[in-house]
């Protein structure tokens, strides 16, 4: 009976080993240099020697374009302007020219001179990294900042009506988002309140009929 006991108790023992093995996350380290934990949650970060490193495509991560944005609107701060009064000098919409600043747009040939004359703390360097085609996108994490968050409520709240009466005026298409003259403005209200106009100029862009004939590109086949 006791042989039997220590048996049963052993194999109860290893039973329990074995499912505290497999619920026990196990760690792994990802190509940017954070420790995951097999659940996804991340234990630890570690920065990658060397500085930024670039991605399989060859594309700089994220850091490198944070610390640009930064000296970039260090250089706009020094000069006390706004985005809009810069806009005006530089002869660009106020939301174009946050963007240069924000590196989510380039800066065309033949506008450097008058962006110096406008800030004058912008470095040739940072000139130049602003003529460079940039790496558009976001923080996935500030669609949780408040206006941000109410912005992206508003277009998808109105989203269904906008595209239905788009359809009405001009047809199946969509508005294009690169010939496109973002704009705003603040006007006062009825009783004399801010409010905020958020203008999007888009060109309209049909969808084409793919007419066999019309393709360029056909198969070899």
């Amino acid at each position: 009976m006791a042989l039997k006991g220590a048996l049963s108790m052993g194999r109860l023992s290893n039973s329990m080993v074995s499912r505290q093995a497999l619920q026990k996350p196990r760690a792994f380290i990802s190509r940017r240099g954070q420790s995951f934990s097999s659940t996804g949650t991340v234990l630890a970060s570690m920065p990658p020697a060397g500085g930024p490193q670039p991605s399989p495509a060859g594309i700089p991560e994220t850091r490198g374009k944070h610390d640009l944005v930064g000296q970039l609107l260090a250089a706009k701060e020094a000069s006390g302007k706004t985005f809009t009064q810069i806009s005006k000098e530089i002869g660009l919409t106020n939301a174009f020219t946050a963007q240069l600043f924000y590196n989510q747009a380039q800066l065309k040939s033949g506008r450097e001179e008058v962006l110096r004359k406008a800030c004058p703390a912008l470095t040739d360097e940072l000139v130049a990294a602003m003529k460079r085609a940039p790496m558009r996108g976001f923080d996935p994490s500030i669609l949780k900042e408040p206006h941000i968050y109410r912005m992206t409520e508003a277009v998808t709240h109105y989203g269904e009506s906008i595209k239905a009466i788009m359809n009405e005026e001009l047809g199946d298409g969509i508005m294009s988002a690169i010939d496109m003259y973002a704009t705003i403005d603040v006007i006062k209200g009825k009783a004399g309140e801010n409010r905020l106009v958020i203008s999007l100029n888009g060109k309209f862009l049909p969808h084409v009929e793919q007419v066999s004939e019309d393709n360029t590109a056909k198969s070899p086949k």
